[in-house]
């Protein structure tokens, strides 16, 4: 089940406000000791995170299929996607923010309400090393918008307590909202590299106005060493030899890729033409497919 971004806080009768993670979005299935962890496009990340599919394995129920996000928190316990995109070390453990229980026992919760299943996941999941409950912020939604701004959480969550579960579905009965600003962008090329940079100087980024690609301009800070190298191995297969944006893009030595990879970006705001002011890479994103990235 998928949130539908807002524009503004609100606050309705009925409602409950969750913080909204900046991880990597997850559904755990058990069955005994067995655990498989996959991401929304099914690709199974069970060996990537093996002290979360451990701490699932655990729990009492023999069957269960819980709905989270994988996360690594920042020191002010808040979470990070570059932390978990570039982690490296057994000091930096991703945990498993989990805010739904869809199965548990023999019990399939999908039609029923938010309130009952969030019972049920109370039941069976216990915070506590690689597994945290997903943390409620305050009843009211301006509030809650105001305490995530706060806490420099990446936005609210509003969920309507009575909704059931459609898988699938990006429904207005989950709403999102959010503080930082943060998007996935698709990569259609990337410039030569200057100075001491090696590999490629910037991305060229854009989203999808029906079938258009469109330009939502460059990134060319955030890479690390490590980070430069790895991407550069997956941007040369992409390789072809013409622009895949609608738009004529002015960019002295390019090379254009095909529109496959996804990257989550941080930027302080959008220009009037849909361009990024002060972009940052945070990230590649492997659990979206391109064609999700919708031009706003």
């Amino acid at each position: 089940m998928l949130a539908t971004l807002v524009d503004a806080p609100f606050h309705l009768s009925g409602w409950v406000y969750e913080e909204k993670y900046d991880g990597i979005r997850l559904l755990a299935y058990k069955e005994g000791r067995r655990v498989t962890l996959l991401t929304r496009n099914l690709k199974d990340r069970t060996a990537d995170l093996p002290d979360i599919a451990a701490a699932v394995a655990a729990l009492p129920a023999v069957t269960l299929v819980l709905d989270g996000e994988a996360v690594i928190f920042d020191a002010a316990d808040v979470s990070r996607f570059q932390l978990l995109q570039q982690r490296e070390g057994d000091d930096e453990v991703p945990v498993f923010a989990v805010f739904d229980c869809l199965y548990t026992r023999g019990r399939d919760l999908r039609d029923r309400p938010l309130s009952e299943r969030r019972a049920a996941l109370a039941a069976e999941v216990k915070s506590g090393g690689a597994l945290v409950i997903a943390r409620r912020l305050a009843d009211d939604g301006f509030a809650a918008f105001a305490e995530a701004k706060r806490l420099g959480l990446e936005g609210v969550v509003a969920k309507d307590e009575r909704s059931p579960y459609l898988a699938g579905v990006r429904s207005p009965a989950w709403r999102k909202v959010k503080v930082r600003l943060e998007e996935e962008f698709v990569v259609g090329g990337f410039t030569a590299p200057a100075g001491a940079r090696t590999h490629f100087g910037a991305l060229l980024i854009g989203g999808w106005d029906g079938p258009a690609f469109r330009y939502a301009g460059k990134v060319g800070t955030g890479f690390t060493t490590r980070t430069l190298g790895d991407l550069m191995a997956r941007l040369r297969p992409l390789v072809r030899p013409t622009s895949p944006f609608a738009e004529r893009v002015r960019e002295p030595r390019v090379t254009w890729v095909e529109p496959r990879l996804v990257a989550q970006l941080g930027f302080t705001e959008r220009t009037a033409d849909g361009r990024l002011r002060h972009p940052v890479f945070l990230g590649l994103r492997d659990d979206k497919e391109p064609g999700e990235v919708k031009w706003r």
